[in-house]
């Protein structure tokens, strides 16, 4: 029975991270071999489709170069591996493991683009839409692809009194970001996990340890 449940935990890691990144590339491809750069799609006030590319993580930010970015990434995403297996090796709570898959899958998923976008696909430009080209003919070389970014969800938007120090007078948009279903992932599980498993979060360290004395 136990085994049998670790069998169950295991699949639905699984299947959480296979779907969102083939959901993530699918988005993604269609997105960049349809749209020129910086072109925008209207759904709802609220809701747009506006492509960009970025060089670094979830949202934009970069802190590293592009490379040494994304050989970090991988080396993360190598531990998140480690750690997804210990849990399911413990019979960790089902939502947490979920989390951590999301994460998981969240991170491979901008990391594919860094690693190959660069060198299949032509340069997104305002005036060329891009196209699968021979390997090794792309925009950019290995580890310098740029991640593909489409969601924007400008909910309310409004000025800032002229009064107020720093900011007024300011054109303010909630929420200005634009990213992609890969961080969307990374911040549903990393928000998650903050709200309803802290202390699962906290309980998880102790299988480092037992790892550890079990080598």
């Amino acid at each position: 029975m136990n085994t049998d449940n670790k069998k169950r935990l295991l699949w639905m890691s699984v299947g959480i991270i296979i779907v969102t990144i083939v959901l993530d590339q699918i988005i993604k491809i269609a997105v960049k071999t349809n749209m020129y750069y910086g072109e925008s799609i209207r759904i709802t006030d609220w809701f747009y489709i506006a492509f960009i590319e970025n060089k670094g993580m979830a949202f934009g930010m970069q802190v590293m170069p592009k490379a040494v970015q994304t050989l970090a990434r991988l080396v993360f995403s190598g531990f998140i591996v480690w750690y997804i297996l210990l849990l399911v090796r413990a019979n960790f709570k089902k939502g947490y493991i979920a989390c951590v898959s999301l994460i998981f899958a969240g991170a491979v998923g901008n990391i594919i683009d860094s690693i190959f976008y660069g060198v299949l696909f032509s340069e997104s430009t305002r005036t060329s839409i891009a196209t699968l080209v021979p390997l090794g003919e792309g925009y950019a070389g290995w580890l310098y692809g740029k991640v593909v970014d489409m969601f924007y969800f400008p909910l309310f938007e409004f000025n800032w009194p002229s009064w107020m120090p720093f900011v007024g007078g300011e054109h303010f948009i909630f929420f200005s970001p634009v990213f992609n279903l890969a961080d969307a992932a990374i911040s549903c599980g990393t928000i998650a996990i903050l709200l309803f498993y802290s202390h699962s979060f906290g309980k998880s360290f102790a299988l480092f340890k037992k790892d550890g004395q079990a080598k």
